[in-house]
């Protein structure tokens, strides 16, 4: 007897469904067919000891099963309890006239316990699109899975009460979420406020105009200046993140396994990967790819601390998907696109001693040290950094003084308002939502400059011996201090404002 299951694989961050074609036959053997990797293979000792310890059991005929479409690579143990279904179907164990509505995924413990799963949300996405009547997956990936609307979602325990679903109607209890009153409802702030950090003013400011324009940023300072403390608080203030956002961002984190029980992120993910990490966990990749630590900082923010100590290699595979917002990994024979789109947010010492440029500190780096230290990071890389500021120490006075500074509430208001400006602005450029997105033509369009701002521009560019690649950088960070004043052009004020952001580019630094 020939008995169809479906089941599902994720690629990327979308979902393909899998036909699982089971016959039991006269004869003796177990085949699996179609491309599965060990993990798949392993099944079959998997299901027999849940089958048994559940009172039924793997037939002693010819099993024959093929996972189509057979030549996709089909991996992870999600197939189990699909594979499970099948053979009892296929047998006449059970009675499943409506088995083939159901997309069903989930691994088995030797019990008969159903174990979750990754990608549901990709998995029931596609299940709804296909227009299957329900899917059926572990009880801890229920609430993920069930962010998908018109789509009958039910979390299981164990394989018994699949089957008494499908044998004897036994109904399962779905899980419902009204994804837009969950959404909202977990819109709170997170633990880290601005309020906590005394002192630092002017970085205060600077991390505003980089949240107001998505602009990259980095922060250089000796130890123990605040710049992680800092870091730590800008997803605070950052706009919220819109359903589509949440959606999105939910779907490449399900894809590795880190939603089960959370149902849809409502919280800007802040990612800060240790400086030994390598250059295929950063932008993701591997023999069966999985997205990197830039993909699951997709719509919140990756932070690099001590940025020289990480691996040239690693800090260079970052440039191409810091410019297209997404990453590309090709294979022999297939392509996976993960979405990309980040803040950067980078803290390094100036020097190896970590004291140079303070005039309290000893001296402990010599200019030839200091030279290899911040060559490093090379020169494309901080071309894509919009802001550069340098954090001094906070003077006692400011420490021990009790008065709270600036809440995150309040200053993610004005950001909000200028980010609302900049999406009117950019509404008809489908790959432009805030500044830091505008390339050279847009730049040229909605950064115009009247004669005073320009000659000042040019002035400071002379005197200060920034380089040409600073220019457009000012420009776009000048535009985003006028979208935070609500000012329609952009004056010499945003000009000197912006023109204090880019220390990196001053003679002495990188010289």
């Amino acid at each position: 007897m020939l008995t169809k299951v479906f089941g599902s694989a994720v690629f990327g961050v979308e979902a393909t469904t899998i036909t699982v074609e089971v016959n039991v036959d006269n004869g003796i053997g177990y085949h699996l067919v179609g491309l599965p990797d060990n993990a798949i293979k392993e099944s079959n000792y998997r299901i027999a000891a849940a089958l048994k310890n559940n009172g039924y059991k793997i037939p002693g005929k010819k099993i024959t099963i093929n996972m189509a479409p057979a030549d996709l690579r089909k991996e992870g143990s999600a197939y189990d309890l699909t594979l499970a279904l099948g053979i009892l179907a296929a047998s006449g164990q059970i009675k499943s006239p409506d088995i083939e509505d159901y997309l069903i995924m989930g691994e088995l413990s030797l019990d008969g316990a159903v174990q979750p799963i990754k990608g549901a949300l990709p998995i029931a996405i596609k299940a709804q699109e296909e227009g299957y009547k329900g899917f059926i997956l572990p009880k801890e990936n229920a609430k993920e899975a069930a962010i998908v609307g018109k789509l009958e979602v039910y979390g299981v325990e164990c394989i018994q009460e699949v089957i008494d679903f499908f044998d004897v109607g036994k109904p399962l209890e779905p899980t419902i979420i009204d994804t837009r009153e969950e959404f909202y409802n977990k819109l709170d702030f997170p633990e880290f406020d601005f309020s906590d950090v005394r002192g630092q003013e002017s970085i205060k400011r600077c991390m505003e105009i980089a949240a107001a324009g998505g602009h990259n940023i980095i922060l250089i300072g000796p130890p123990g200046a605040g710049k992680t403390m800092l870091a730590k608080r800008l997803p605070s203030i950052l706009p919220p993140m819109t359903l589509h956002e949440a959606l999105e961002t939910t779907k490449i984190h399900s894809v590795v396994g880190k939603i089960k029980d959370m149902g849809l992120m409502s919280q800007r993910p802040f990612r800060s990967p240790h400086h030994t990490i390598s250059d295929v966990a950063l932008v993701g990749g591997g023999s069966y790819p999985q997205p990197g630590e830039i993909s699951l900082a997709h719509n919140g923010v990756l932070f690099l601390d001590e940025l020289p100590e990480f691996k040239r290699t690693v800090l260079e595979v970052m440039r191409q998907p810091l410019e297209d917002r997404e990453v590309t990994i090709s294979r022999a024979k297939f392509t996976v696109t993960y979405p990309s789109s980040f803040m950067l947010v980078a803290s390094m010492n100036p020097s190896p001693g970590g004291y140079f440029n303070d005039p309290d500190a000893p001296v402990t780096s010599s200019q030839a040290e200091m030279q290899r230290y911040l060559g490093k990071i090379s020169g494309p890389l901080l071309d894509r950094i919009d802001i550069h500021i340098e954090v001094t120490p906070v003077p006692f006075e400011k420490l021990s003084d009790d008065r709270k500074g600036e809440s995150s509430v309040d200053i993610r208001k004005r950001v909000t308002q200028a980010r609302e400006l900049q999406t009117e602005r950019f509404k008809d450029l489908e790959k432009v939502h805030y500044n830091a997105q505008m390339n050279t033509k847009q730049i040229r369009e909605y950064c115009k400059l009247d004669e005073a701002s320009l000659q000042l521009l040019k002035n400071a560019m002379e005197r200060l011996n920034l380089s040409a690649r600073a220019y457009d950088r000012i420009l776009k960070v000048a535009r985003t201090i006028a979208d935070l004043e609500n000012a329609k052009a952009i004056t010499g004020d945003h000009i000197s404002e912006a023109i204090q952001y880019r220390s990196l580019d001053r003679e002495g630094w990188l010289g």
